[in-house]
C-alpha cells in the first residue's frame, strides 16, 4: 500500500511550462495554441475540447490565462484563471480603456454589486480561494480607482 502511494507521488520530468491567454470557449488547434502545443508534441484536440468545456460558463471571447505544464511523456496538466480584474471592470463600466489620468479624469462608474460579482468570480481562482470576498472586493475597488473608475453604492 505504501509503495503504491509512493509511486503516485513520483514526479514526472517536466519538458516545458507555457503560459497562454486564450479566449474562453475558443481554443482551436490553429495558431497560437496549435503552434505552441504542436511544437511540444502534445494532444491538441484533447486540450482544445477540455479547455472549451471548462470555460463554457464565461462570456465568449473573455481572455483566460492558462498555465500549462508539459511533461516528457507527452502528457500535460494545466490551470485556468479567470480574466483579469481590469477586464471585468471595463466590461462592467462599459468602457474600452481606462482613464489616461486616474484621480483627475473619471472614465466611468461601477456599482458595489458589480464589485461583489467580480469578487465572487475571482474567489474561484487558484491562489484566491483562501481570501475572503471582502478582501478581494477591496482589491478590486483599488484597481478601479487606479483605472479612473468610480465605485458607487448604486448606479443612477
Amino acid at each position: 500500500m505504501a509503495a503504491a502511494k509512493a509511486k503516485d507521488l513520483v514526479r514526472k520530468p517536466v519538458m516545458a511550462t507555457v503560459r497562454l491567454t486564450i479566449p474562453a470557449g475558443n481554443a482551436k488547434p490553429g495558431p497560437p495554441v496549435g503552434a505552441i502545443l504542436g511544437q511540444l508534441k502534445l494532444n491538441l484536440m484533447a486540450f482544445c475540447k477540455d479547455f472549451n468545456a471548462r470555460t463554457q460558463k464565461y462570456k465568449p471571447e473573455a481572455p483566460m490565462a492558462v498555465s500549462l505544464i508539459a511533461y516528457k511523456d507527452q502528457t500535460f496538466d494545466y490551470v485556468i484563471k479567470s480574466p483579469k480584474v481590469s477586464w471585468f471592470l471595463k466590461q462592467a463600466a462599459g468602457v474600452e480603456s481606462a482613464s489616461g489620468r486616474p484621480g483627475h479624469v473619471v472614465a466611468s462608474s461601477v456599482s458595489l454589486k458589480h464589485v461583489y460579482e467580480i469578487a465572487a468570480i475571482k474567489k474561484e481562482d487558484p491562489g484566491c480561494q483562501h481570501l475572503s470576498i471582502e478582501s478581494i472586493s477591496r482589491s478590486i475597488i483599488g484597481s478601479a480607482k487606479s483605472m479612473g473608475i468610480n465605485v458607487v453604492k448604486e448606479l443612477d
